[in-house]
């Protein structure tokens, strides 16, 4: 059944991001992208869902080595698990670990490359090591996926100015 319920749960995600490509306005986005959001998050087994929750915790706590070990264990459990590497690379990133905050954001883009959040997180990673072209580069892949992304294009325009130059 769990196959079954997997493949209705991406037929269900392709939706809401068919939808999110198409949203008219930020307002639309915003609740749009929270639902995607939700669904990767529950995406595992009962166990690994309780796992993530586990982990956000951690996050919102400030214990970001705990949450590092606790995605660990759902990564373990499902390593197919996208969001499970994603919200891994923030722990990763609050506990001063870069580098392994930057891989398991690859991981995630290897496995769900419309991953706007991901994106997200890499633009930020990237603009904290003053990389701004890369940061650019992971923000313009994010307004192909969630064209209106709130302040989408504010950023965009803010990043191509520390990339390029102010007249690019």
């Amino acid at each position: 059944a769990h196959a079954q319920s997997a493949a209705d749960r991406r037929a269900a995600t392709d939706k809401l991001l068919d939808a999110l490509k198409a949203a008219p306005t930020e307002e639309v986005a915003g609740p749009l992208e929270d639902r995607v959001r939700r669904m990767w998050l529950e995406a595992g087994t009962p166990a690994v869902t309780l796992l993530m929750s586990r982990g956000l915790r951690d996050l919102k706590a400030d214990a970001n080595d705990d949450a590092v070990d606790v995605f660990t264990d759902a990564i373990t459990l499902d390593p197919n698990l996208a969001e499970a590497y994603h919200q891994r690379a923030i722990a990763r990133y609050h506990a001063g670990d870069t580098q392994g905050a930057f891989r398991d954001i690859q991981e995630t883009l290897e496995r769900e490359p419309r991953d706007f959040a991901a994106l997200r997180t890499l633009a930020e990673i990237a603009a904290a090591r003053e990389d701004w072209k890369g940061a650019y580069d992971a923000w313009q892949k994010l307004l192909e996926i969630d064209p209106k992304t709130p302040g989408g294009e504010d950023r965009l325009r803010e990043l191509k100015s520390k990339a390029f130059g102010e007249d690019a």
